[in-house]
């Protein structure tokens, strides 16, 4: 749960000697926190790696090297960020074929106020989504979302103490359950949160 700060940041000449190792890093790293519900929905839980790896390719990519620049990704990004209160995912609707996309998407508005994720012996808890700007309107859905999942304090115990945990969505036009999440992801979720 480590901030990401200016002074953590790898300068653009230091990034691009380390980018091939940073970025074998980020990718085994990410394939214990990436779910699949279902054929059509990907979750990836965020946390300081994953979110410093994406400002670093921000950083590259736009060929920012000043202050303000790198602030504004910092900014952009941070927030996503767990605080050792909760998880932080993101939701990637998945149809490879555009006309099979464009019809689904209309037919999942509000997809992600649907997704949950329950501690055994807790409650389910529903993703609170897009807080920086809404992604849906009347018409579709965008095929990204970005969640974050609030855990009261007895769900983290329980986590910690082995809990099982089940990560759900439950739309009127999709549902799928992955129940119990498997063991690795379930290990390197517990490592957001503070018991």
């Amino acid at each position: 749960m480590n901030a990401i700060s200016r002074d953590s940041l790898l300068s653009l000449e230091a990034y691009a000697r380390q980018r091939a190792a940073f970025r074998s890093r980020v990718i085994a790293h990410k394939k214990e926190r990436t779910l699949h519900l279902g054929e059509h929905i990907m979750l990836v839980f965020e946390d300081e790696l994953t979110i410093r790896y994406q400002i670093q390719e921000m950083l590259r990519i736009e060929r920012t090297f000043e202050e303000e620049g790198i602030q504004d990704e910092l900014d952009a990004y941070s927030p996503l960020v767990p605080d050792g209160s909760n998880w932080k995912a993101t939701m990637m609707l998945e149809f490879p074929v555009e006309a099979e996309r464009r019809l689904w998407l209309t037919r999942l508005i509000g997809i992600e106020k649907h997704v949950w994720v329950r501690v055994a012996g807790c409650e389910p808890i529903f993703a609170i989504a897009d807080e920086d700007l809404e992604r849906d309107n009347d018409e579709k859905t965008s095929a990204v979302h970005f969640l974050r999942f609030e855990l009261p304090p007895p769900a983290i115990r329980a986590l910690h103490a082995g809990a099982a945990l089940a990560i759900g969505v439950d739309h009127p036009a999709m549902t799928a359950v992955v129940e119990p999440v498997p063991d690795a992801i379930r290990q390197s979720l517990c490592g957001d949160l503070r018991a």
